[in-house]
């Protein structure tokens, strides 16, 4: 008798526990079913614009046009050979993506000076050679913040020396 209504308890658990489980597993299937489009609408949008620079390479900020949104995309190429690790390189095209993004949301002063230095030498038959030297020194100051800019590619440029990093974020 004891082990009936151990066998019935058990079975009663085991009821309430699928019922949560079921409940959970439909939740579940809901965010992820939305989740997928999302990423779907991403992943779409970022093979476009791979497309799109392979096509015409480009770098900057664009405005790009779907059927139903509107986005801002800032379009970085790095060097590899100049950056030790992976993860840095993708840090300093994200800081440049923004950047980007906020010089052309806020605008930015830029200066410019132009440092001209020439030299003499004599040579031993006392010919006089003239070595102009110029450095040009450009300053840009940009006030702004740009949030929300996501990655929605990358790959390497045509010639495999270079990564494309193409950020964006939808702006209608």
């Amino acid at each position: 008798m004891m082990t009936l209504e151990f066998i019935g308890t058990r079975n009663i658990y085991l009821k309430i526990n699928m019922k949560k489980l079921l409940l959970l597993l439909s939740i579940l299937f809901c965010l992820s079913v939305k989740g997928q489009s999302i990423n779907n609408e991403k992943t779409s949008l970022g093979n476009f614009l791979k497309r799109m620079y392979t096509a015409t390479s480009f770098e900057g900020v664009k405005i790009v046009d779907d059927y139903n949104h509107q986005y801002l995309i800032s379009v970085i190429s790095l060097e590899k050979a100049k950056y030790t690790s992976e993860s840095t390189m993708n840090r300093v095209a994200q800081v440049k993506a923004q950047s980007q993004a906020s010089t052309f949301l806020n605008g930015a002063n830029i200066s410019m000076d132009m440092v001209i230095t020439t030299k003499e030498s004599k040579d031993s038959a006392n010919n006089v050679t003239t070595i102009v030297e110029s450095v040009e020194q450009i300053r840009q100051n940009s006030v702004g913040f740009s949030q929300g800019l996501e990655l929605l590619s990358v790959f390497p440029n045509g010639d495999d020396k270079r990564m494309v990093f193409i950020y964006g974020r939808a702006i209608k």
